[in-house]
């Protein structure tokens, strides 16, 4: 099953590396083709994916990176290349992957987020899977995804974050026969020998053709919908512990069933959504998609710029008014915030938020502020998650 791959991270210490690189680029904020107000636009990220090519300078512009350096997932000495990443028809991105049985004869495709900056809210996306292939024999294991991922810092780490929305394996995989759909939600991972700690949810069923995902990450829990259903909720530990990239991809788990001659498969999407610290329905967000169209915005991202986005309360656990006898009460006697602790519901920390989203980087100029924990958590920074309650500057 999902939670027992091993093959899924094989080189993925070079994309830390890349993805820990980008932490040091640009914020844009950026609306097109007629966005009304985009000024007043919360927290927002919406993609229509409306590009030419891999190569469109557009494209990385607007914070996408089509993967091109080698390594896991995936079949050992397969290719990565932008070239699998095309735009057939306006306001689709298709990827596809191939195959003839070696690893030198195998092609597969990533598009993920060039910084680091997700984290609570919602994610939403609109993907067409397909159980068979474009052409070629049918019956390998392929993995379609949509995820978010931070770098993993050493074997086991306890802040690495990682939800899969969905990893669809038509034709199985991992020990299971297809078709079965994942949502994963990590906590960590050791490479060798390969030990993971995650929940999973799984659907055995078909999902070939067009589906809206809807993933609610807030208070603690990460909730997973599949066309409006309720698929998974994930909680405890195992809530992300700091900020992520926005990845898709389509890769071969193994060639053992593999036959013939080349087969290429493939994965679309129409447009990918994200609303910071808000929490909306299924309902909600293909509004939103279509509202966005309606009015000729192909591209929004108010991420850095706007607030956290206001939606329906999500359930968490009250936070205490007063402190526990004994418990710090004020900046004189609250302890720094510190990266690898672990903070019940109702501790308070200093700390002055980093600048972007990254508590390595540089500090915002705000000044220390005194926080209060609403809920369990390790490595989510105040200031950037709703975890934390800002009680005033020191």
């Amino acid at each position: 099953m999902s939670p027992l791959r091993s093959n899924r991270s094989g080189t993925l210490g070079l994309a830390a590396v890349l993805i820990a690189a980008s932490l040091t680029g640009v914020a844009m904020t950026t609306a097109v083709a007629g966005e009304p107000a985009a000024a007043a636009e919360c927290g927002t990220l919406f993609d229509d994916f409306n590009y030419t090519s891999a190569s469109d300078p557009a494209l990385s512009a607007h914070g996408w990176v089509p993967r091109s350096y080698a390594g896991g997932p995936g079949v050992p000495g397969a290719t990565w290349s932008p070239a699998q990443i095309t735009f057939p028809s306006n306001g689709i991105m298709q990827m596809s992957a191939s195959t003839d049985g070696t690893g030198a004869g195998t092609r597969q495709a990533e598009l993920y987020t060039s910084r680091k900056r997700y984290f609570e809210g919602t994610y939403a996306s609109r993907i067409r899977f397909a159980d068979t292939p474009a052409s070629g024999a049918d019956g390998d294991h392929i993995v379609q995804t949509f995820f978010t991922i931070s770098p993993l810092n050493g074997d086991l780490d306890p802040t690495y974050s990682e939800l899969d929305f969905t990893e669809y394996l038509p034709n199985g995989g991992w020990g299971e026969q297809g078709p079965v759909n994942y949502q994963t939600t990590w906590y960590t991972y050791r490479a060798d020998p390969w030990f993971a700690d995650n929940v999973h949810s799984q659907q055995y069923q078909s999902f070939n053709g067009w589906h809206d995902l809807v993933a609610q990450v807030s208070g603690g829990h990460v909730k997973y919908y599949i066309d409006g259903v309720l698929v998974g909720d994930h909680s405890g530990k195992y809530y992300p512990r700091q900020t992520m990239t926005i990845n898709f991809n389509l890769w071969f788990i193994d060639t053992a069933g593999h036959t013939g001659a080349a087969s290429t498969y493939v994965e679309q999407v129409d447009w990918v959504y994200y609303a910071k610290g808000g929490v909306f329905s299924p309902a909600q967000v293909t509004a939103k998609a279509a509202a966005y169209r309606q009015a000729g915005t192909a591209f929004l991202d108010t991420v850095d710029s706007g607030g956290p986005c206001t939606g329906p309360s999500p359930t968490a656990t009250t936070s205490p008014t007063t402190s526990p006898t004994g418990q710090p009460t004020d900046c004189d006697d609250a302890p720094r915030w510190s990266f690898g602790s672990v903070y019940q519901g109702g501790s308070l920390v200093v700390h002055e938020r980093s600048k972007y989203g990254d508590p390595a980087g540089p500090p915002s100029g705000d000044g220390a502020h005194l926080w209060r924990s609403k809920w369990w958590s390790q490595g989510s920074e105040p200031g950037w998650t709703g975890v934390w309650e800002d009680l005033g500057r020191c």
